[in-house]
């Protein structure tokens, strides 16, 4: 095992979304750790206070080259990193092993035409929001009283795919925007691969995020972690999978709701099969009786997303991933 260390700079970064045409900025074998920078707020540096802005930031949003924007979204991922021996049918999967900010500020943005309200929120409004890192809170009001716990995670990892060029905001079989808080240190991700070398990239930082991510931002924060990336030729996935040390969290996508939590919810029946002993009925029932589902955001047009929580505490035997 060896560990990296990426920073985030115009040359590591790219903007808006993925593309299996980027060169990858860093090739690791499979196991090996990385201490990952990442930045956000490319398209607001230009109204953020200085404790938000680093010269590496400025660098990245005056400077970065036409070739690393790939595609028309708003978030900036530090990658993509090439696991060798990784092709597609594979599984990658990514264990979080340390997140934090790296700034004691973020940013939360109301944005014309998004989020679960647009009819009723019609004005662009943003915010930038001071983060209380001794404490691990945020308040909100500020002078209010109303105090936030920080859960930092990063809202998106993801893999590559054929398509060459693929916008960063809809979360999909790829991983990419889930916008997931539960996703924190201490918890697995399993992604399929769809290209060589999986070509994965991270980014979109949150320090704290409510379920559903209503108004179509968390407070978005320049963040750092340490993830190692493992290559799982022993797994067969066709979707995202998670575990935290807590739960086993089986994920849907869709353009509804209904049709997320109906994904969601098949996606988990079909792990219990194959990690218990449970039939398709046993299973079903189980989800009824103590399984928890919730929506993970309502805002990455056009994919929604619910995801299914399986307590790890009912089962006297463990279940492997």
């Amino acid at each position: 095992m060896v560990h990296h260390i990426l920073k985030a700079t115009r040359e590591t970064v790219h903007l808006g979304g993925f593309s299996d045409l980027l060169k990858p900025v860093l090739t690791i074998n499979s196991g090996d750790t990385i201490d990952v920078e990442t930045y956000t707020g490319y398209y607001v540096y230009d109204k953020a206070p200085p404790e938000f802005l680093t010269p590496e930031l400025l660098d990245i949003c005056q400077n970065l080259a036409s070739e690393r924007k790939v595609a028309g979204g708003p978030h900036l991922l530090t990658g993509p990193i090439y696991v060798r021996d990784a092709e597609p049918g594979d599984v990658l999967e990514v264990e979080l092993q340390a997140i934090a900010p790296s700034l004691a500020v973020g940013f939360n943005a109301i944005r014309t035409g998004w989020g679960a309200l647009p009819q009723q929120f019609t004005q662009p409004v943003l915010r930038f929001i001071p983060l209380d890192l001794d404490n691990n809170i945020a308040e909100f009001p500020a002078h209010s009283g109303i105090k936030i716990p920080l859960r930092p995670f990063f809202g998106i990892l993801g893999v590559a795919t054929p398509e060459n060029s693929r916008t960063s905001i809809p979360p999909g079989s790829y991983g990419g925007n889930i916008d997931n808080r539960e996703l924190q240190s201490g918890s697995r991700l399993f992604l399929p691969v769809f290209v060589p070398g999986g070509l994965f990239s991270i980014g979109d930082g949150h320090s704290a995020q409510g379920d559903g991510e209503v108004n179509v931002t968390a407070i978005e924060t320049s963040m750092n972690g340490r993830i190692k990336l493992t290559l799982r030729q022993d797994l067969q996935l066709t979707t995202p999978i998670a575990e935290t040390p807590t739960d086993i969290i089986t994920m849907g996508f869709a353009p509804t709701l209904d049709q997320a939590l109906e994904l969601a919810l098949k996606n988990m029946i079909a792990l219990l099969e194959r990690c218990t002993y449970l039939s398709a009925e046993e299973a079903y029932v189980l989800c009824s009786l103590g399984v928890n589902f919730h929506i993970t955001q309502v805002v990455n047009s056009p994919q929604k997303g619910v995801h299914g929580m399986l307590p790890k505490s009912i089962f006297s035997d463990k279940i492997y991933l």
